[in-house]
């Protein structure tokens, strides 16, 4: 059922794009970024543009906090490990078989 979910709304984000990219196919506008200054430049292109910057910037904002979150969680699994080990080492086990020229119990 997710799959479907999924399926459904990345065809209808597409439609959504094609949409807004068709009907905003002529309108040009002034793109001022401050050194430069961008004359005639399609919406679509400042539109879709802006969007995959965002992404951009929020992959290079996450990759630090990606990295700690990591980091704690790998420090936590090998104590988790060693407590683990201690916890399952049986310090009161006797010896199940005697060694060679020991006699049984009478």
């Amino acid at each position: 059922m997710n799959r479907l979910l999924g399926g459904v709304g990345a065809i209808l984000l597409l439609a959504l794009s094609l949409s807004f990219a068709s009907l905003n196919s002529g309108q040009r506008v002034t793109l001022r970024l401050g050194v430069i200054t961008l004359y005639g430049v399609p919406l679509t292109v400042v539109a879709f543009g802006s969007v995959i910057a965002g992404m951009v910037v929020m992959l290079v904002a996450g990759i630090r906090s990606d990295l700690k979150v990591r980091r704690i969680l790998r420090a936590r699994l090998v104590e988790e490990d060693r407590a683990e080990r201690d916890r399952f080492v049986d310090r009161d086990q006797q010896e199940l078989f005697r060694g060679p020229g020991e006699l049984s119990d009478p």
